[in-house]
C-alpha cells in the first residue's frame, strides 16, 4: 500500500490555473509541483468544472 501524498492548499489552485491558461502538459506540471500521479490532475479539473471548491 502507497503513502497518502497531501497537497498544500496553495498547489491545487497554481495546477489548474495552469491547466486553464494552456501551454502547460501534465507532465510538465507533475515535474513542477512533485505531483505523482496525472489522476490528480484530472481530479481536480472535474472538481473545478463541477463548481466544488478544490482545497
Amino acid at each position: 500500500m502507497g503513502i497518502k501524498r497531501v497537497y498544500s492548499e496553495e498547489v491545487k489552485p497554481e495546477v489548474i490555473q495552469l491547466k486553464l491558461k494552456g501551454g502547460f502538459s501534465n507532465r510538465e506540471i507533475m515535474d513542477k509541483y512533485g505531483i505523482k500521479n496525472v489522476t490528480k490532475i484530472k481530479r481536480w479539473m472535474q472538481l473545478y468544472r463541477e463548481g466544488v471548491t478544490v482545497k
